[in-house]
Formats: structure tokens, sequence, C-alpha cells
């Protein structure tokens, strides 16, 4: 298991170079000059070329350095943990990320657990009640979802919980990540440890304490966890609903595959309960390909973030990114492009390994 773990991970390196490489070329070869796109069309030619030599995109001479010339040194930054500065908010990139990317992350797990809590059950329901009216009903609601597009369903939601049941006890806040004045102290500081405020040690207490829901439960903040949920209720729903619809026809093909088995036949014969067939024989096996979506669903919400954060104002990466992409601020869609792959590449390296204890026939060298 630790060799395969180990060449997955070297496996892996090339991917992430690969994959950097492609967004910090494509991002240059854009037809458009990111020192107009910052400064306006009024920057004049000896401006633009003092800009774009402080932020290394040419020479003294004002020749553009060729993708070749700057990749490597971008990689040497980036090994130092260096992802530059922004052009456009003149700030370390680590910075924005560690500020942003815990919105992100928040939104991103708490999507996966509504789409995971709904779905599954919807799929092996329906699977267990193969075409009945609960198996067509789910089946449709499946698609349905999967139709909308995220920034309707979300605006549509936040009409009708926010404005028709405000008077209701159904209302829930249409925007923003905490109520105004709802205050949050970090968990740390609740425990009475002292932390410097420097260093990866604080950096990462820092972006553990960013993650509201976590912060309140670590803090026993009963009062910042109800306001932090209600906050998240819907645009998770919104960014979930797609997922959600995935799982549920995953479960549901997976389930049906696996009920047609000899050895779940052969339980039933021996006069098991339902229950105990479906979750103890036949939910386990039908996990493989259920994992697989699971698994890239949560790399799909967090790179897909970006339109439910501007519907509902979280201001996350998600909204940054767009912005960045706008502006030509190269530095931010890489360090985002980064973040995303490793997820991605962990996220895949967590379901292989998984499929070794789920299934015991599967043995990894």
């Amino acid at each position: 298991m630790g060799t395969y773990i180990l060449r997955r991970l070297l496996l892996s390196i090339p991917v992430l170079i690969g994959i950097l490489f492609a967004t910090f070329a494509l991002a240059r070869w854009i037809p458009s000059d990111p020192c107009v796109a910052m400064l306006g069309e009024h920057a004049t030619e000896a401006v633009c070329n003092d800009w774009n030599f402080r932020h290394g995109l040419t020479d003294k001479q004002g020749n553009k350095l060729p993708v070749l010339v700057q990749f490597p040194r971008y990689m040497g930054d980036i090994l130092r943990g260096d992802f530059g500065r922004s052009f456009r908010f003149s700030l370390p990139i680590t910075e924005i990320l560690m500020q942003r990317l815990p919105i992100t992350v928040e939104l991103s797990f708490t999507a996966l657990f509504f789409s995971m809590l709904v779905g599954i059950p919807l799929g092996v329901i329906s699977a267990v009640r193969h075409n009945s009216s609960v198996d067509v009903l789910t089946m449709v609601w499946a698609n349905v979802g999967v139709s909308m597009p995220v920034f309707w369903l979300g605006l549509m939601l936040a009409y009708v919980f926010a404005l028709a049941l405000k008077d209701t006890p159904f209302a829930l806040p249409p925007s923003g990540r905490l109520t105004p004045g709802v205050l949050t102290t970090p968990f740390w500081e609740i425990w009475g440890l002292s932390i410097p405020s420097s260093g990866a040690l604080y950096s990462l207490l820092d972006f553990v304490s960013r993650l509201n829901i976590l912060n309140a439960v670590l803090s026993a903040d009963l009062e910042l966890l109800r306001d932090a949920v209600t906050h998240l209720i819907l645009p998770a729903a919104a960014l979930g609903t797609i997922p959600m619809a995935l799982i549920a026809r995953m479960s549901r093909s997976a389930m049906l595959e696996v009920l047609g088995q000899d050895y779940v036949r052969t339980a039933r014969a021996k006069g098991l309960r339902q229950s105990v067939v479906v979750l103890k024989h036949a939910f386990r096996n039908a996990l493989l390909p259920l994992v697989t979506v699971i698994g890239l669903s949560l790399g799909g919400l967090l790179g897909g973030a970006v339109l439910t954060e501007t519907v509902f104002n979280l201001g996350g990466v998600g909204r940054i990114l767009f912005e960045a992409i706008t502006a030509r601020d190269y530095g931010i869609v890489q360090g985002f492009t980064v973040v995303i792959a490793v997820f991605f590449v962990v996220l895949n390296l967590i379901v292989d390994v998984s499929y070794a204890y789920l299934d015991p026939r599967i043995r990894l060298t």
C-alpha cells in the first residue's frame, strides 16, 4: 500500500506541472495587454513598459519574454512557496488565497454533504422500488436537477426563502456569510493558546478558524454555528443540486446491478430482513462507482463555485477568480489552478486507496 501511494504521488508531479504550464501559457497567449486591463486604455507606452518589466512580463528593452523563459522562474517561486503578487490588488497571492479559499472550501464541502445526504438515499430507494412511482418521480427529479442552471436556481431559492417566506419560520438569509453583528473569535483564543502571529502553524490555524462552521464547533459557539449554517443552506443547495442528481442516478444504477447478483438472492433466500440485504450486502458493494463520483464531484464543486458565490455574495475564491480573469491578473488564476489541481490529485488518490478498503479483492502493491 505504501509503495502504491508513493508511486501515485510521484506520478502526480508531472500532472501538476503540465496543468500549471497549460494555465500559465494560455493566460499569456490571450491577445490582450494586462497593463491596459489594469491601468486603462490611456496608459502610455512608457508606463506600460515599466509596468510589464516590474511584473516580469518583459525585459528592460520592452521585449515580451517568451513563456519558456517566464515559466521556470515562476516554478522556482512556487517551490519557495511564493505565488507572486496580484496585479489588481497589489497583495501577495498566498494572502488572498488564505483569506478567500476557506469560504469556497466550506461552501463546497457543505454542498457535497447536501448532495450525499439527499442523493444516496434517493438512489437506493429508487433501486429497491424499481419501476414504481417512487422510482419514476426520483429519476424525473434527478433529470430536472441536472438541467437547472446554478445561477437560476440560486435566484429562485433566494426569492422563495428570503422574500416569499420572510415572515415564516422557514425564512433564510439570501446573501452574505454571517449576519452583521455576529462576531467570530478564533478557536485557539477561546482555548487560551498563545500562537505567534506568523509562521506555518499560524497560517494553518488561521485557515481553520476562517471555516466558520468548524470554528464554531471547536469554539462551542452555538450562535455562530446556527448563523453560519443558516447562511450556507441556500448556496449549498443551489451548488449541490447537480451533483446530488448525479449521485442519485449513480446510486440507483449501481444498486440495481448489485441487487441482481447471486449472493443477494442467496441472502434473501436465507430469510434475512430486506434492510440487512440492502444495507449490509448490497450497498457496500455498490459504493465503488459511487466513491468515484463523489470524489470528482467535490473537485468540480471547488472549481465551479463562481456563479454561486456571485449570486449569494459570499466573496470566496470563485468571485475573485472571475475578477482576475477579466483583469488579466495571471497570478490569481494560476494560484487557484494550482490549488484545484492539488485537490483533484489528492481526491483521486483517496478514491483509489479507498477501493482496497471497500473491496478486499483489490490488492495494491
